[in-house]
């Protein structure tokens, strides 16, 4: 979902499905190539002419994506605040009993997310946070926390944009869609594996750093795409990075016997438990450190990826300079993926 430049939707889709752009040897092409993306809009921040929340659409959100079938849903979008509004907790079940993979982006430092928040804080959700080309932490662009799960590439992306120009981007927001892809491809590989035994490749597989084991800088390691398509890994009883279903019994005392259908009425929403949040863009370097207003839900970049099958591991890279973006009228996108290649 993205509160910004509709530029930052390009960038975040150009990282997990990009079958390649240039001419010759140049281009990108995206970790999983012949992922495809099914789009859901969403308004943030600025009143919505709907009348719907930001509250009302994430979960909304969630829930369409994987109505349409989604198997992997990326989330480039945040918060201030650990906490999430009660009415979120069935639209995450929701993905969390149909077996879906949810990524999410852990935040920017350099937005004033020092700590990660919600929805990357929730049970069952893949967190990535940022790493620099040094693959150290990102300094500018990677909140901490001990939701965080893996870590990848933050800093220096480069994301292809219409008319065959690039654009030189950082955030979470862009490491968060690589883990998808890379989730993606698990998907594509094993059709039948589970959404607890996926994740469990990307964490087990990682390349331990920081402090030895699990830390809240870099989750359980450096995201390694290889090792998690080729590895041997054994099953997991229970999905690492925790359940939402857990968490609800014994916070919310829910009954979780079974999967709630789609309402077809409009919500009733409880008083959200969400602090105010600020707005930390996941920007390109050539764009100044000042911060979005608040009173919106954090829009690291852009994307809300729901990916739903295939695809091969090719990674390469050209950088092009691109003449700055003009400012564009921000409304968010979801950006759902089926993975399944083209007929």
């Amino acid at each position: 979902m993205d509160t910004l430049r509709p530029a930052h939707r390009r960038l975040r889709r150009r990282a997990v499905p990009s079958p390649g752009s240039g001419v010759g040897p140049d281009g990108i092409v995206g970790v999983a190539p012949e992922a495809q993306i099914l789009s859901v809009s969403a308004w943030l921040g600025s009143p919505n002419p709907a009348g719907k929340t930001d509250q009302e659409q994430i979960p909304e959100a969630v829930r369409w994506a994987v109505d349409n079938g989604a198997k992997v849903i990326n989330i480039s979008l945040g918060s201030t605040s650990p906490d999430w509004p009660q009415s979120w907790d069935a639209a995450f079940l929701y993905a969390e009993q149909k077996d879906v993979v949810i990524v999410a982006a852990a935040g920017n430092r350099i937005g004033g997310n020092v700590q990660v928040g919600a929805p990357a804080t929730i049970p069952g959700v893949l967190t990535v946070a940022g790493l620099d080309r040094n693959r150290t932490a990102s300094v500018d662009a990677s909140s901490q926390g001990i939701s965080i799960g893996v870590s990848a590439p933050a800093e220096k992306l480069v994301g292809g944009l219409p008319g065959g120009s690039y654009e030189d981007w950082a955030g979470t927001s862009g490491s968060a869609p690589i883990v998808s892809g890379v989730a993606a491809l698990i998907r594509s590989k094993w059709p039948d594996m589970s959404a607890k035994q996926v994740i469990n490749r990307i964490v087990s597989t990682a390349e331990d750093a920081g402090a030895p084991g699990k830390d809240p800088i870099y989750g359980y390691g450096i995201l390694n795409a290889e090792a998690a398509l080729k590895a041997d890994v054994p099953e997991v009883a229970s999905n690492p990075v925790g359940s939402i279903a857990d968490w609800i019994r014994v916070h919310r005392r829910g009954d979780l016997s079974s999967p709630t259908p789609p309402s077809t009425s409009k919500p009733s929403i409880p008083a959200a438990t969400l602090a105010d949040p600020t707005v930390p863009a996941a920007k390109a370097p050539s764009q100044s450190d000042t911060a979005v207003p608040a009173a919106v839900v954090i829009g690291f970049g852009s994307l809300f990826v729901a990916i739903v099958a295939g695809a091969t591991v090719q990674l390469r890279r050209a950088y092009r300079t691109s003449p700055e973006l003009p400012d564009e009228t921000s409304t968010g996108v979801v950006d759902v993926v089926d993975p399944s290649p083209p007929k």
